[in-house]
């Protein structure tokens, strides 16, 4: 996909494409909670005519490609168009009835929570390198109807009783969004990992994993998911209690800048760990280029929570 051919794509069918839909209309501009957070009243702001939006909350705004920088936290062009280009087989035309639908009503109905067990989300997963077993037991799977279509996606739950919900087509959020904080009560630790997303933090428990399989010691550090860069701030009084805070971010501008705020906050307890992955974008792109998928056709087997050791 080039700029010019993602930039003819309606910025309101792509949105729609993601689950997000209008709650009231003011001449051409079309008005949406926002996708970056959670909120009562709509000030997200798409102007059909001109194709541009504008997050007024954020106070940014502009295309196609600048939306999708934000959404996925990367100003790496190639990338955002591979992204929005996964999403082009899903971008239909479509008309919003405001009479029809109410301002508050959800954009996801019918959720249903359960176990994952889906063949397609557990191939996507083993195409992403993640441990099944350890992906069963950290995730859900959704089903959730949206305009009269009914969805499934791999669930991660939040602090609030939301799900970040992902399959290889899209990558959204059932509201409330909020960051996951997994603490181990059998133990009181002073070390917390923080990931950007909940992909990074099954990549890390999966390394773990596969170097130290009979000691991965996944208990022995707390864990903060952001579920987005933009949550930041709700993690800054969660992590006061930890001596020792590691951030694994994205190698972007946004995951730099998460890091520094992070260190301006907590000065010497933080460490950027990104540096063990740095030839990549990411934790999961690291495992990845680690395990070619000829090595991982089988399923893998998580071990006991409370098994213990030490490497990344």
């Amino acid at each position: 996909m080039t700029i010019e051919e993602a930039k003819n794509i309606r910025l309101t069918d792509y949105l729609h494409s993601l689950g997000y839909a209008p709650v009231k209309q003011q001449g051409a501009n079309l008005w949406y909670k926002s996708p970056f957070r959670e909120e009562n009243e709509a000030s997200f702001k798409v102007n059909a005519e001109i194709n541009k939006w504008y997050d007024f909350g954020l106070g940014k705004g502009g295309n196609i490609i600048a939306l999708a920088s934000e959404l996925y936290c990367s100003v790496h062009v190639p990338y955002l168009l591979q992204r929005i280009a996964e999403q082009t087989p899903h971008i239909r035309p479509v008309s919003f009835s405001f009479r029809e639908q109410s301002s508050t009503a959800p954009n996801f109905q019918r959720m249903e929570i359960k176990e994952l067990t889906s063949p397609a989300l557990l191939f996507y997963l083993q195409e992403r390198r993640i441990n099944l077993e350890l992906a069963k037991r950290e995730c859900c799977e959704v089903h959730f109807e949206n305009n009269g279509k009914r969805y499934f996606a791999i669930g991660f739950q939040n602090m609030a009783d939301g799900y970040e919900i992902r399959n290889r087509y899209f990558k959204g959020c059932i509201a409330p969004k909020d960051i996951t904080h997994i603490r181990h009560e059998s133990r009181r630790n002073d070390t917390c990992f923080v990931f950007e997303g909940f992909m990074d933090y099954l990549s890390f428990l999966t390394i773990r994993i596969e170097k130290c399989p009979n000691m991965p010691c996944l208990d022995w550090q707390d864990y903060i998911i952001l579920n987005s860069v933009s949550n930041l701030s709700k993690a800054i009084d969660e992590l006061a209690v930890y001596e020792r805070i590691h951030c694994f971010f994205d190698n972007d501008r946004a995951g730099m800048e998460a890091c520094r705020k992070l260190t301006n906050e907590y000065s010497y307890r933080v460490r950027d760990a990104s540096h063990t992955y740095k030839d990549c974008k990411d934790l999961n792109e690291y495992l990845i280029k680690q395990r070619p998928i000829q090595e991982k056709k089988n399923v893998q087997v998580a071990p006991p929570k409370k098994s213990k050791g030490r490497s990344l």
